[in-house]
Formats: C-alpha cells, structure tokens, sequence
C-alpha cells in the first residue's frame, strides 16, 4: 500500500527555506495527462505575494452585492443588527481556520488546489473534489454576474428611464440581457489576461468600495435623521426559541459562503512571499473586513426599514430610491467594481485549474476560465437568488456541506497524516507515491461518500420555500441538515484518518505503493 507517513526528503527536490520548497529545473515529469504550466508549482522568484496582497484580495472579495445580501438577509428573516453582525463574525472566525491550514501548501510548494487534492484523493481521483468545487465556482461566478447585470439595468434604468420598458426576450427585457451579456464579457476581459492583473485590480478596487458602502450608508442615515433609527430596529426573533432555529442554519450558511475558498486557497498562496504573508494578510483581510461589512449592510437595511418601512435587502433596489444622478453613477461605477473583484477572484480562478487539471493537455488557465463564463450562464443563475430562504438555506446549506466534507479530508491528509510533508514530483508523475490504485484512493472516496451523506441527507425546506421535502430527503439525518458544514468537515476528517491510519507505515520506507 502507498505510504502515507511523512517520508524524508525527496532527492529531486530543493529547499531555499524550511517553508519554501521547489522543484529543480528539468525535474517536472513531463506526463501532460497531468502536467501543464499552469499546475507546475509556482518557482521561488515568482512567489511575492505580500500581506497586502492577501489583504487587500480579501476586501475586494468580502465587499459585494451577494455577501451584502447576507447580512441584509439575515435582517430580513427576522434578526435584528446585533444577531446579524454576531453570526457572521462568529461564521467567519471559524471559517478562517481551515482557510489557514489548507493554504498552508500554497507558499510552502507553490501549488494549486487540484494538485494539493492529489495527494489524498490521488492523481486521478483528484478530480473528483476539483469538479465539484468548480460546478460550485461556475454556478457562483454566474450569481454574481447576473447581480451585476442587474445592478447595472436597475441604475442605468432609473439614469436614463425606460429601460425596464424595452421588448423581451425570455421572459426578461432585453437591455437586462444586454447588461448582463456586457458585464459577462468585461469580467472574462480581466481574468483572461492573468493573476498579476487581478492583483492590481484587487489592489486598487478593495478601497474603492470601501467608500462606496460608507457613502451608501451615510446616506441612508440621513434619510432616517440620525443613526438612532439604525439601531433601534428590533428582532423580530428575540434570543430564545425563535432564534436558535434560524441561527444555526444561517451560521452554517454563512460559513458556507466562505467554504469554496476554504478549498482553494492555494490557487491564491501559491503566489504567497511566505507563511507570514498568507496567515497575516488573511487574518487581517477575511473576519475583519466581513464583519465590518456586514455592520454596514445590516444598518443600511435596518435604516431602509425605518425610512420605508420595509427591510430592503437588496442595495442596488435601495440606491434606486433616490433621484441624485451624480450618486446613482457612483453607485454604478461601485456595483461594478465590487461585482468583478469578487467574482473573478472567487468563482473563475479556482474553476480554471480545475478543468485544467482534468485535462491539462487540452485545457490551460485561460481556456478554462472561459469554459466557466459559458456554464455559468447556461446555469440561470436568477433562480437562486429569488429569495433569502433560497439563497441561504437551500444553495448555501447544500453547498457548504458538500465542501466541508472535501475540506476535512484535505485537512487530515495534509496536517495529520503526512504532517504538511509533500513528494512534490511525485504530484505529477503516475505510478508514484499519489498513485494509489489506478490513480484512485478509495480511502479519500469513502471519506467523502459517508460525510458528504452526512453532511446534506437530511436537506429540507419549508413548504413553497425550496426544493426538499419538508421532512428532509433522509428524514433521520434532517437534524445533522442544519450543520452540515460541520458535520461534513467533522465526520469526513475523522474517517478519512481512521481509514487511514491502518495502512500507515514508518518514516524513512518505501515511497511507493505495494499495489498500482
């Protein structure tokens, strides 16, 4: 059986620092079943990432449209601004530790998350969780490209008028279709040309909308007269049996919005000066800048509620009240802004190594990343957004317990197992030490079949509010539905070392497996 201790030292590998490895030039197997430049670990000279990087690529990620509907979500289901902020906060502290630990692989060996998956799931079963996490990217990359394009109809509408107006096309008018379509083809302009223009981008656009939210909120204290009003809003829940039900749910969700991060970190760490960098430009850029976020969202919605006596969670429909042209354009130029920054870093970077690890002779960095725009639209994206119970509950919950599961199994083999020791040849060659059986472990499949059931049997929704049964697909795993986050990253790590531990061999024998 292939080892799975620590092994020592490869002999084809160098060291320019405990926590820096590369490969030697020329000792890249050329096999291109699994190998083209893009999943190649990153070289020493390139990896020049600093703690602003990760910073500033954090903010830009955290201010949007769709994490703005989180918070303002959460105020439309009934919590007041204290309950709101407090759950995600909580959410994103305790996301961020599995963000640190799976990034761990990206400045250390300068490789991408379909790579790092390798190593547990094996060169072929590798694509297992990359497809996954790449539906997941293409189905988000076209959510938010579908909020954007409707922020920019809804803006330019109120701007000029009429717009709603025009003749339609598939139940939609067709300058939506139009403004959708265009802010489709920007998005893929950017991306197309490579991660060093996406850091400038992040660079400048992570203040930019910074402001653009303080000004959105100012805004509406004025409407309100005062921040009073902001903070006065009541919870229409409280914080005894009525809350509990919805707080656990929306907790998992919240995490859940983060968990496709959580598994591809490394496509970003990869780029990474050093475990400083990542750790510290995390830290500083994911809790604080989501909570900060969520602070301003949730009071511009209770303002929203106190100046028009509905919570609008949606902002763009906020912005739209007001008749000031100058304020509606600088809100355009920010829904833009925010929409790309996230969108293009969070949903189509991470798709693009994935389908380039799948068929990395065919398919590069940027022919996938083109592959995910088009799945994207074909998704109808509009549909999971329709309401807060949709869009948190149904696609957040599924989605996070589906990602939980993979990231517990990432966690175990990369920190438990193999105590973040990695053959970094061996990544790429068939036949190796991550061959398994025929590029297969069926230790990491188990892992993830019994968790990921764990994790999402016991899906429910309310009736007329989703698509599972009211008493869950699997009625006796409906209580584990509302943390299936946890209960998948939990019940997947534990198996998968368990499974694991009993083909465990010494340090320092054989590398490679006893059966192919």
């Amino acid at each position: 059986m292939t080892s799975t201790a620590p092994p020592p030292p490869p002999r084809d590998r160098i060291t320019a620092a405990p926590d820096r490895v590369e490969l030697p030039t020329g000792a890249a197997p050329d096999d291109n079943r699994f190998v083209n430049e893009d999943l190649l670990p990153v070289p020493l000279e390139r990896r020049d990432w600093t703690t602003y990087n990760f910073a500033a690529l954090w903010v830009g990620m955290a201010h949007n449209i769709p994490s703005w509907l989180l918070a303002s979500g959460l105020v439309a289901l009934g919590m007041d601004w204290k309950q709101a902020v407090l759950t995600i906060a909580l959410a994103n502290l305790i996301v961020l530790g599995p963000m640190l630990l799976t990034g761990h692989a990206g400045p250390k060996y300068g490789i991408p998350f379909p790579v790092l998956a390798r190593a547990s799931f094996g060169l072929r079963g590798a694509n297992l969780p990359a497809l996954i996490r790449a539906a997941v990217a293409c189905a988000w990359f076209g959510i938010q490209t579908w909020i954007g394009g409707v922020g920019i109809f809804t803006l330019l509408g109120k701007i000029f008028g009429g717009w709603a107006n025009a003749a339609e096309i598939g139940g939609q008018p067709w300058t939506l279709w139009l403004c959708f379509i265009l802010f489709w083809a920007l998005e893929l302009a950017i991306i197309y040309r490579g991660m060093d223009t996406l850091r400038r981008f992040e660079n400048w656009a992570a203040p930019f909308v910074i402001v653009g939210a303080l000004v959105l909120l100012v805004w509406v204290a004025v409407k309100a007269g005062g921040f009073g009003p902001l903070l006065d809003q009541p919870s229409k829940l409280g914080w005894g049996k009525e809350f509990w039900p919805v707080f656990f749910p929306s907790l998992m969700g919240m995490i859940a919005f983060w968990a496709t991060l959580s598994l591809n970190i490394p496509d970003f760490t990869r780029f990474g000066a050093g475990q400083r960098a990542q750790i510290r430009g995390q830290s500083l850029g994911l809790p604080t800048t989501m909570t900060l976020f969520a602070l301003l969202s949730v009071l511009v919605t209770s303002g929203s509620q106190a100046v028009y006596g509905e919570a609008i969670w949606d902002p763009v429909q906020l912005v739209a009240r007001t008749d000031n042209v100058f304020g509606l354009l600088y809100a355009l130029v920010t829904v833009l802004v925010a929409t790309i920054s996230v969108n293009i870093a969070a949903n189509v970077v991470s798709p693009a190594y994935d389908l380039a690890n799948l068929a990395p002779k065919l398919v590069n960095f940027r022919t996938g990343a083109l592959v995910t725009g088009v799945v994207g639209v074909v998704i109808m994206p509009w549909k999971l957004t329709e309401t807060p119970e949709l869009y948190i509950f149904t696609w957040l919950g599924l989605v996070g317990g589906l990602l939980g599961t993979v990231a517990g199994i990432l966690i175990a083999d990369y920190w438990i197992v193999r105590r973040t020791v990695l053959d970094l040849a061996d990544l790429y060659r068939p036949g190796g030490r991550y061959w398994y059986t025929n590029g297969w472990n069926w230790r990491a499949v188990t892992a993830f079949a019994v968790g990921g059931v764990l994790a999402v049997g016991g899906s429910h929704s309310e009736p007329g509010k989703g698509p599972f049964p009211a008493d869950g697909l699997i009625p006796f795993l409906r209580p584990l539905a509302d943390y299936g986050w946890a209960v998948g990253l939990a019940s997947s790590l534990v198996l998968y070392v368990l499974l694991t531990g009993r083909e465990n061999v010494t340090p320092g024998s054989s590398s490679g497996p006893a059966a192919r």
